[in-house]
């Protein structure tokens, strides 16, 4: 399997209208990455690839409008590692507002953000704007949504600890590219549980490695399990932004 397979949409605009002609309100959904370090043995595009196979089974599972990523974004606090790169947050809030404007010109006026790098805090002000505004936007996945696919997975690793590199992370990889996962990952657990000052020192100051979590612990089948966990997670936030139920697909 290709290492980009997936990551780019392959429908044409015949597709496109046929989808929208089948619902009341058409949605978009927008996988949004990062460009930054993973560790050793997870590549610079892990949050990349995460949140383009949940936006993937989401678009599988209903009648959604499937975007292409946004790649790089918000990842200041892994500035000390060599890789990595960033635009600010008034940046991408302007990129997101950029793309929803656009999308509501050709009439899909409802985008779900999936958000796969957690420093990207800005996309929940742009949720929230929207919203203000009468705009139909949502984020995904929430926390919630994580705790009931990790517990359904079977992942050992609480979200706390599972910061970044760790179980959830190997474990979507090596279900959906484990061609891109290096040797290494079986022996680099490490845990920082108390991060409070993580905003001010950045993740330097809590990993030699950049590793935070267990990915000793990840597996494939956990990795099938988080996304299909997640895709039956989304069904109330199409449900939101519809009015409608939605058949899965």
């Amino acid at each position: 399997m290709s290492a980009f397979q997936g990551l780019l949409p392959t429908d044409t605009t015949r597709d496109v209208r046929a989808r929208g002609a089948a619902v009341a309100r058409q949605v978009a959904v927008l996988p949004v990455g990062s460009f930054e370090q993973h560790g050793p043995y997870l590549p610079l595009t892990t949050d990349t690839l995460v949140a383009c196979a949940i936006a993937g089974e989401v678009a599988a599972a209903y009648p959604v409008h499937l975007l292409p990523p946004v790649t790089v974004s918000c990842s200041h606090e892994h500035a000390a590692w060599p890789g990595t790169v960033s635009i600010s947050s008034v940046t991408l809030h302007a990129v997101i507002g950029d793309i929803a404007a656009s999308l509501r010109r050709s009439g899909v006026d409802a985008l779900v953000l999936v958000n796969g790098h957690g420093g990207n805090y800005v996309l929940g002000n742009v949720v929230q704007e929207s919203a203000a505004r009468g705009e139909r936007m949502a984020l995904f996945p929430a926390a919630e949504d994580w705790e009931t696919a990790r517990e359904r997975a079977g992942v050992s690793t609480s979200l706390l600890t599972d910061m970044h590199a760790g179980e959830i992370e190997t474990s979507v990889l090596l279900h959906t590219h484990p061609e891109l996962v290096r040797p290494g990952y079986e022996s680099a657990d490490f845990v920082a549980d108390d991060r409070r000052q993580l905003l001010t020192v950045g993740m330097s100051a809590y990993t030699d490695s950049g590793v935070i979590g267990r990915p000793s612990l990840g597996t494939p089948e956990k990795g099938k399990e988080l996304l299909a966990s997640l895709a039956d997670s989304f069904g109330p936030y199409f449900a939101t932004l519809t009015g409608e139920k939605g058949p899965r697909l």
